[in-house]
């Protein structure tokens, strides 16, 4: 039954520009900014809670705009979608730019803690 939308799906450099451009604007848009947002309280900056909240919404965000393109509209869509946009990275600034953005909108900035040659022997008070 699956195997009815298991055509490849092949899009130009230029086709994925659009198509993430398309995405990343989908984010913006009232509603999804509300689901978005809402996800993230309940994920409370908490790296296994943003992948239990904030990672399905951004998944059913991407589906509803990638599967205009041919993308099957389930996880293994989006992960061809990621995948298709890594194979172009590395060839068009303008795509890993876009990309990054993409993925700066539901996984948190990375923040290593404090952790220095100096940090044994002192504790900050906050």
């Amino acid at each position: 039954m699956a195997s009815a939308s298991t055509q490849p799906v092949s899009l130009s450099a230029e086709q994925a520009k659009v198509v993430l451009a398309e995405v990343i604007q989908a984010f913006s848009t009232p509603e999804n900014a509300v689901r978005m947002d809402e996800a993230r309280d309940n994920a409370c900056n908490d790296m296994g809670k943003m992948l239990q909240f904030v990672l399905p919404v951004a998944t059913q965000i991407q589906q509803e705009v990638i599967k205009a393109y041919g993308f099957s509209c389930d996880g293994e869509g989006v992960l061809k979608f990621a995948r298709l946009v890594k194979s172009y990275e590395a060839q068009d600034p303008e795509i890993a730019s876009l990309s990054g953005k993409l993925k700066a909108l539901f996984l948190p900035p990375m923040t290593l803690p404090p952790h220095g040659p100096a940090s044994g022997g002192s504790v900050a008070a906050s």
